[in-house]
Order: structure tokens, then C-alpha cells, then sequence
């Protein structure tokens, strides 16, 4: 799995820190980050059935849906 972060979505919520704390950070000004770096895209090395309860929730509660989540091809 892909997980990306759309930065332009993002409203600075912050349910995604809230959901996923030890996936999801944000910058000062409240977007969303992936913890410990600035990069937009994080792969996940499993499926979309195994992903972490944190992560999936943080997923579906984004309401803008600034968290994406694809299939590696």
C-alpha cells in the first residue's frame, strides 16, 4: 500500500494525529505531516486488509480526504 498526503486538502483538523498519532504529525500551522519526515508519500508494506486499526481510521475520518491510500502496482 501507498499512503499519501495531500497538503492543499488538508484543514488542519487534526483527527489524523488524533486517529493514527504514531503514523500522523503536523506542521505548525496544523497540515498534516507523516511523523518524523516531510515526505508526501509513505509506502506500507501490506495490504489494505492488514493495515493498522490507527491508520484506516485516520483514512475514513479525514473529511476532506487529504489521506489517500492506493495499491502498489
Amino acid at each position: 500500500m501507498i499512503c499519501k498526503i495531500i497538503p492543499e486538502k488538508c484543514i488542519a483538523c487534526g483527527l489524523c494525529q488524533i486517529k493514527a498519532p504514531a503514523v500522523f504529525d503536523y506542521y505548525d500551522n496544523g497540515i498534516v505531516k507523516f511523523k518524523d519526515t516531510d515526505e508526501k508519500i509513505h509506502i506500507i508494506s501490506t495490504t489494505k486488509d492488514n493495515l493498522s486499526h490507527d491508520l484506516l481510521e485516520a483514512y475514513k475520518h479525514c473529511p476532506t480526504r487529504a489521506i489517500v491510500l492506493e495499491e502498489n502496482t
